[in-house]
């Protein structure tokens, strides 16, 4: 027969495995350190793209030397090593507070293959930013496609 009592401790029980499933999925103070840093590169790499692509887009005035130093600024980025900020584990699917989906530890190769094609880009934005607007707009393209190449593979989607 079902009862108060048994709703009870039925409803203890599952909001206390939730509770354990929730803790379980925290990440340890190493693991969220390393997703923040890897987090915080990519909004630089956002904020510097994004002054790129406004330009580019027509939404702020070509400024040859401000596009210079968004793309070499990208530059500095895209030559760090990033290899700390993916440690196993800190994945979307093992932490919480992360989009990284696993496949990225799978496929180490994909990831470097995307990860020089975003370098190429990147060098040739640096080329081309500082010349004139007509010279920016395609870079700024191509750098946009090699982010897009990354997370669309390997990000989990928005919902």
């Amino acid at each position: 027969m079902f009862t108060f009592r048994t709703f009870l401790l039925g409803t203890a029980a599952a909001a206390a495995a939730a509770g354990a499933v929730l803790a379980a999925s925290e990440p340890d103070k190493a693991t969220a350190a390393a997703i923040k840093a890897r987090q915080s590169h990519m909004t630089l790499y956002a904020f510097n793209l994004g002054a790129l692509g406004a330009m580019a887009k027509g939404e702020r005035p070509y400024d040859a030397g401000a596009a210079q130093a968004a793309a070499d600024n990208l530059a500095a980025l895209v030559s760090m090593n990033q290899g700390a900020y993916w440690p196993a584990g800190s994945d979307s699917d093992s932490v919480t507070g992360t989009n990284a989906l696993p496949k990225i530890w799978e496929d180490f190769a994909g990831v470097a293959e995307k990860g020089k094609a975003l370098a190429q880009a990147v060098a040739e934005l640096q080329e081309a930013a500082g010349m004139d607007l007509d010279s920016l707009r395609p870079a700024v393209g191509a750098v946009g496609k090699a982010c897009g190449a990354c997370h669309k593979a390997y990000r989990k989607p928005k919902e």
